[in-house]
């Protein structure tokens, strides 16, 4: 039997090559981004209390109502911005699930997609699978700045859909509300989507706001913004996200939705709608990554790599152009099997593998396993 792959290019993702490596090495691994402590005892338990209490069949479709409502209040809360929780939000198996089904909702055979590179590895293949174009924005280290001039010129009548993310995964930038104003009026006159992918939306640092289009009327009009418990709760493997979109949005999101899984993990989400009341949770979230970024970036200050301004994520990028010549694929391979870190290449965020000698580290660790990463590195 002949298979014409869909996804052609696609082979076992960069994440798992590096994780699997560090597994073998033994090494620190701040390849993969996940924290490697537990979420809190209170939402452990209030996961257990539900499982007992017999919340283990499907959920609605759409999502336990509580927990969008508790999520309605949220948005209004930080955003101003008041959205039904029955027409405006559907709770998601996780981040990625949702940002597949906002683009299978919207992008046919042909349409053209903006992809702003380097980006989360998901985006390319999601557009492709559905059968459309990407059509590269391509950012340059050190600022990784959008040049919204630039990008304006790649919109053409084709074009389906915009992706934006910030905080940025991999390079730890955030899009700012002279941004945002740019977007918005740049996509007045037009028929594009944006699919917002915000999972990292409580992890800004140095007092910077996040600037998500749901602050900006006209920009979440055209908007599905894509969120993630996994990030907020410490807890990437319970899977468990949600999309805000406009009505006439979420009605063709969820259609995609309901046969991709229909609804997802019913006593994670009882628990986080629980979870939720407690504010404080996600609301100091800023200065609990912060204080990890700085000692990370202290334990390394030591080493002959050099940091990249970090403004959100648990990203950190560093520079080791004055270091080695190496190809960053190469490079991160070495230090995981030859120093005991694992590393990812920034060039595997980008189509082209575009390669400026940067890697990504993650700094969702204890500070224990920071500071023994940063000594290792000190012998590169």
């Amino acid at each position: 039997m002949q298979i014409d792959s869909k996804l052609p290019n696609v082979g076992t993702t960069i994440f798992t090559v590096m994780s699997g490596l560090a597994n073998q090495t033994g090494a620190i691994n701040l390849s993969q981004g996940f924290p490697n402590f537990n979420p809190a005892p209170g939402l452990q338990a209030l996961v257990s209390s539900h499982i007992a209490a017999g919340d283990n069949q499907y959920s609605p479709m759409p999502g336990l109502m509580t927990l969008r409502e508790r999520i309605a209040e949220k948005v209004e809360m930080l955003y101003g911005c008041s959205v039904n929780p029955d027409s405006e939000i559907t709770i998601t198996a996780g981040g990625t699930q949702a940002i597949f089904c906002a683009i299978g909702a919207f992008v046919r055979p042909g349409d053209e997609v903006i992809l702003i590179e380097p980006c989360y590895d998901s985006y390319r293949p999601s557009v492709e699978t559905m059968g459309g174009v990407p059509v590269i924005c391509s950012l340059s280290a050190p600022d990784y700045r959008v040049d919204w001039q630039e990008l304006k010129k790649l919109i053409t009548p084709r074009t389906r859909m915009l992706c934006i993310n910030t905080p940025q995964n991999p390079t730890g930038t955030i899009l700012r509300d002279g941004d945002m104003r740019e977007l918005e009026n740049m996509l007045r006159d037009t028929n594009v989507i944006v699919m917002s992918d915000e999972v990292y939306e409580h992890l800004i640092y140095d007092g910077e706001p996040h600037a998500s289009v749901l602050r900006y009327p006209a920009l979440y009009q055209r908007s599905l913004a894509i969120y993630s418990f996994g990030k907020t709760y410490h807890n990437t493997g319970w899977k468990t996200g949600y999309c805000v979109a406009p009505p006439e949005l979420t009605k063709e999101f969820r259609k995609v939705h309901q046969f991709n899984m229909f609804s997802a993990n019913h006593p994670m989400q009882a628990a986080f709608a629980d979870f939720m009341r407690k504010k404080e949770e996600y609301l100091g979230l800023p200065e609990f990554y912060q204080r990890k970024r700085d000692i990370f970036l202290q334990a390394m200050s030591a080493t002959r790599f050099r940091p990249l301004h970090c403004s959100g994520t648990y990203f950190q990028l560093f520079s080791y152009s004055d270091i080695s010549d190496e190809p960053d694929l190469d490079f991160c391979k070495r230090l995981t099997t030859d120093f005991g870190v694992a590393a990812i290449p920034v060039s595997s965020f980008y189509s082209n593998l575009k390669d400026e000698k940067v890697i990504r580290l993650c700094f969702a660790k204890t500070e224990d396993i920071l500071e023994k990463a940063g000594k290792l590195l000190e012998r590169v």
